[in-house]
C-alpha cells in the first residue's frame, strides 16, 4: 500500500491486487487496506472500495464531514474514474463505446453478479488503447458511469471479452491467462471537498504494455476537469 496523496482531509492510496479493501468475515480476513491505513492514519475512513483482485487508487476521508462530502460526490458522479484492463480477444474501438446492462446479485452464486433486466441500471464506457495480437487480447480503457459491484468485470464478460485472470467471470483459460486479475484503477479526479481545488491522482497499471504517445491514456480521450 502506497500513499499517492496525503493532506489533513483525505488520502489517496494505491491498493495492491489480492488485498481486501475492508475487513471480511473471519480472523483470516482482517488484514485489509482500511486496517493498514488506520494503523498509520487513525482517522482514516472508508469512502469506497475496490474488489480484492483489483489494484489501484482508493480514496479515504479523514473526518466524518469529509467522508459524507466524498460519498455524495461519488453518488452524484462528481468523481471521475478511469481503469485499465487487458481483456480476451481483439477489440477495435478508437472512440468511446457504451455498455448499458442492468446488474443484480446472483444470490445462489454469491458474491457473483449477473446481467438481469430486474437489476440496477449500470453503465460502463470503454475504448481500445492497444491491440495485443500476440496474446489474443486487447488493452482497454474503462470508465464506469455507475459503481455496481464487479461492474467492469461483468460488463466486459457480457461483451464477450472477459478480463484476463478473472476466475469469477472467465473460463479456465481466461483465469489462467494471467497470474492476477488484469484490472487497475488508474485515475481519480475530483474537486477537493475542503479547498475546492482540482485534485487528480494517477497510478499506472503495473501490467500495461508499452504504448505510443498517441495511444496513452489521456492522449485521445479528451480529459475534462472535474465538475465544480
Amino acid at each position: 500500500m502506497r500513499a499517492l496523496h496525503e493532506d489533513a482531509h483525505l488520502l489517496v492510496l494505491d491498493k495492491p491486487a489480492g488485498l481486501l479493501s475492508v475487513p471480511g468475515r473471519g480472523a483470516d480476513k482482517q488484514d485489509c487496506l482500511s486496517a493498514r491505513a488506520q494503523a498509520r492514519w487513525p482517522d482514516a475512513l472508508v469512502v469506497h472500495r475496490l474488489d480484492m483482485a483489483t489494484s489501484g487508487l482508493i480514496l479515504m476521508a479523514r473526518s466524518l464531514d469529509v467522508q459524507r462530502a466524498l460519498s455524495e460526490a461519488f453518488a452524484t458522479r462528481q468523481v471521475w474514474k478511469r481503469y485499465e484492463a487487458i481483456v480476451e480477444g481483439p477489440l477495435d474501438a478508437e472512440h468511446w463505446q457504451t455498455i448499458d446492462l442492468p446488474l443484480i446479485a446472483d444470490w445462489p452464486n454469491r458474491p457473483l453478479q449477473k446481467v438481469d433486466p430486474a437489476g440496477k441500471p449500470s453503465m460502463t464506457r470503454w475504448r481500445t488503447l492497444q491491440p495485443l495480437p500476440d496474446r489474443h487480447a486487447t488493452h482497454v480503457l474503462l470508465a464506469p458511469e455507475t459503481g455496481r459491484s464487479h461492474q467492469l468485470r461483468v460488463h466486459m464478460a457480457a461483451l464477450g471479452h472477459p478480463i484476463l485472470g478473472d476466475a469469477l467471470y472467465g473460463d479456465a483459460r481466461v483465469a489462467g491467462a494471467a497470474p492476477r486479475l488484469l484490472l487497475h484503477a488508474t485515475v481519480l479526479q475530483l474537486r477537493h471537498p475542503i479547498t475546492g481545488e482540482a485534485l487528480r491522482v494517477e497510478s499506472p497499471a503495473p501490467f500495461a504494455p508499452a504504448q505510443d504517445a498517441g495511444t496513452a491514456p489521456g492522449a485521445a480521450e479528451g480529459l475534462r476537469p472535474p465538475a465544480p
